[in-house]
């Protein structure tokens, strides 16, 4: 949260392995959200993810902060955080309680939450989501919200996503160390699909990938709910390193030739345009060929979407299900050709996802793929209920607790 006079703002903070992101909103009356600031920083503590070095991620995150402050006018005082790395795991679990009172209550609603989530986690991870897919009542399925109706035995189908403990406790540290406080700890891509995805594709099925800078996130939505996600190594770090390593120049020029230049479709390359390429070193600057380099940046693209997406799409058992077809967003996604290479090696409808018409303000953020993680952020801190700090240390004991205060209600 943050403070600008009497108003409670929102701010989403993502963390990212090339850039740290800040957005400062303002809710209006409607429900929609006015950006009116955010701040930027490179990001030089993190590798695919995860924190590297604490004293970076904390500098870069304080300055991010600070220019966000000095746009929006405010005072930040809490964020809500992503998180997303390869130490993410997910699994589908299914509770089953006896409904008191012969109607479902939000109470029964926690207690059959509570059920499904008792599963076996690995000692290194923490539970930092439980999404419910699915309710049913006394064998009926497919009900979205179960209060108020009558039955005696309430089910539900959960997705619960964990991540690694100390990863999660090092973006606290980060944070901490700039003074604020974590409102909440969000997932990136199910942040993401708050800001990209319309009601109609998770209903008809869909497949949202975040391409980054560090890694790809993949979240797969069916009926209205994830069913499935998935983190993949590769993303636009890799791109840019096959341009330094193939036309030896130094990684900082690779990058900025692959904004400037960077195609993932070679036909939509004029034959004989001619790109300027610094050499490493005192070596004076070459020319190449952009078609030659957009055959480079292609071959990156396509073993991403071949070998980690189609495969995981695969595994997943969704690939024949996602009627909406796939919602390509993140920074490293809105390199022109992307769409078309997918749709070419998917046979499905692709588009590249922005953030919803519920986000106005900035359009340097509104209109822009790099920033759907921060704006689902907000999104998602709006539309949750406010839920207490949970240090990861102590989730485990509050989840025994919770369990044992269900167990008091029902027993006396």
């Amino acid at each position: 949260m943050a403070k600008k006079g009497n108003n409670q703002l929102l701010v989403g903070l993502d963390i990212g392995t090339s850039k740290v992101a800040v957005i400062v909103a303002d809710t209006r009356d409607d429900g929609t959200l006015e950006i009116i600031g955010h701040g930027e920083a490179p990001s030089k503590g993190l590798s695919r993810g995860v924190v590297v070095d604490i004293e970076a991620t904390t500098s870069a995150i304080r300055r991010a902060v600070e220019e966000a402050e000095l746009m929006a006018g405010c005072r930040v005082q809490s964020v809500y955080a992503g998180i997303s790395g390869n130490h993410v795991r997910a699994v589908n679990s299914q509770g089953i309680v006896a409904v008191r009172n012969r109607e479902v209550t939000e109470t029964d609603k926690e207690r059959v939450i509570d059920a499904a989530r008792a599963v076996v986690i690995p000692a290194d991870q923490r539970v930092l989501h439980v999404v419910p897919q699915e309710w049913s009542v006394d064998g009926q399925e497919g009900i979205r919200e179960p209060a108020g109706m009558a039955g005696v035995r309430l089910e539900a189908k959960v997705h619960i996503v964990s991540v690694g403990t100390s990863a999660a406790q090092n973006i606290y540290k980060c944070v901490e160390g700039c003074g604020l406080e974590i409102d909440r700890l969000i997932l990136e891509p199910l942040a993401s699909s708050y800001a990209v995805l319309q009601p109609d594709e998770r209903d008809l099925g869909v497949c949202l990938v975040d391409i980054g800078h560090g890694t790809a996130d993949i979240a797969i939505f069916k009926d209205g709910s994830i069913r499935h996600i998935a983190v993949v190594p590769v993303a636009g770090e890799y791109v840019t390193r096959d341009i330094a390593a193939m036309f030896r120049t130094p990684s900082q020029s690779a990058e900025s030739i692959k904004r400037q230049y960077g195609c993932a479709w070679p036909p939509m390359c004029e034959p004989g345009e001619a790109i300027e390429v610094p050499s490493t070193g005192d070596h004076p600057a070459r020319q190449i060929s952009r078609q030659e380099m957009a055959e480079v940046i292609k071959a990156r693209y396509e073993e991403l979407f071949r070998e980690f997406i189609a495969r995981e799409l695969h595994r997943s058992g969704f690939y024949d299900l996602i009627a909406s077809g796939i919602v390509l967003t993140g920074g490293s996604a809105r390199l022109p050709g992307v769409i078309e290479l997918a749709e070419e090696i998917f046979q499905v409808p692709v588009r590249l996802g922005l953030p919803q018409e519920q986000v106005k303000g900035i359009t340097d953020v509104t209109k822009n793929p790099s920033y759907a993680t921060a704006v689902g952020l907000l999104l998602f801190g709006r539309d949750q209920r406010p839920q207490e700090r949970v240090d990861f240390d102590q989730a485990g004991l509050k989840q025994l607790w919770g369990r044992l205060r269900n167990w008091f209600q029902g027993n006396f």
